[in-house]
């Protein structure tokens, strides 16, 4: 949003949800909405979006989820 200086009402606008909403988000507030409704907001603002799985591999460190 900050790139193509957009203000959170013209977000709230894009994706179909309120500016607090928004707000929210924007603060790290994000278990109102499901994933596939975040992947959809990216995917709105032309963002790519790609999700890799692989087996784990350690004994030592346990599975994790990184996000980047």
């Amino acid at each position: 949003m900050k790139k193509r200086h957009m203000k959170q009402t013209d977000a709230a606008t894009l994706f179909g949800v309120r500016q607090p909403d928004i707000s929210k988000m924007l603060r790290g507030e994000f278990r109102q909405f499901s994933v596939e409704r975040l992947l959809r907001f990216l995917v709105g603002l032309d963002l790519g979006v790609e999700i890799v799985v692989r087996p784990h591999r350690g004994r030592h460190n346990a599975p994790a989820l990184h996000v980047s």
